[in-house]
């Protein structure tokens, strides 16, 4: 029998007994399918989106007006990923129906996966209708996520963040990066500061 390695169930990375519905922060990157550059291109150090990649960044900031238990903070979008702080508000939200009796009634916060699986549907069907390519995958299946546990972590991240297209060479995202001559001269840590 011939082994199909579509078929082999993938294992999640996510952290088991960890509720992804709780109040926290949320470093995330969202990488295009393949990891093609698909959102823009990078000049000069500074990231150029095309028309794709601004449907990506309008989508992006749309989740926070769709999604009420989010926040989002720093992002970038790159060439071929996005990488953004996303917050989770805790607790529960009163929501006053209009119904005749006027009965309250609560919404439980979503999870950071329904967060990223929502933002990268509505992306997708944009992108698709530009391109008149419905229901081609624009997104890698997963996302990376890493819990933000300090306000020293948080503020790290966001230095990433901005700073990573200058660091465009170097990222491991980048298909053509060039590591050789660029990564003598920085140290791991420094390219992923919050990683122990």
């Amino acid at each position: 029998m011939e082994h199909n390695e579509s078929l082999v169930k993938r294992r999640s990375i996510r952290l088991k007994e960890y509720d992804y519905s709780r109040t926290g922060a949320y470093f995330l990157t969202i990488c295009t399918h393949r990891r093609q550059c698909l959102l823009g291109a990078m000049v000069d150090g500074r990231v150029i989106l095309n028309s794709i990649g601004k449907i990506v960044a309008e989508e992006w900031l749309r989740s926070a007006e769709v999604r009420k238990e989010i926040e989002l903070d720093a992002f970038v979008i790159m060439p071929n990923h996005l990488h953004g702080i996303v917050a989770i508000h805790g607790g529960e939200r009163e929501i006053v129906g209009n119904c005749l009796e006027a009965e309250r009634r609560t919404i439980k916060p979503k999870t950071i996966g329904s967060f990223v699986s929502g933002f990268k549907a509505a992306a997708t069907v944009r992108v698709n209708e530009l391109r008149g390519t419905p229901g081609k995958s624009i997104w890698q299946r997963n996302y990376y996520e890493h819990v933000i546990r300090s306000e020293k972590e948080l503020n790290r991240i966001r230095e990433y963040i901005e700073n990573n297209p200058l660091r465009w060479q170097i990222d491991r995202e980048n298909p053509d990066r060039k590591t050789s001559q660029v990564r003598s001269t920085i140290e791991e840590d420094d390219l992923y500061p919050w990683e122990d």
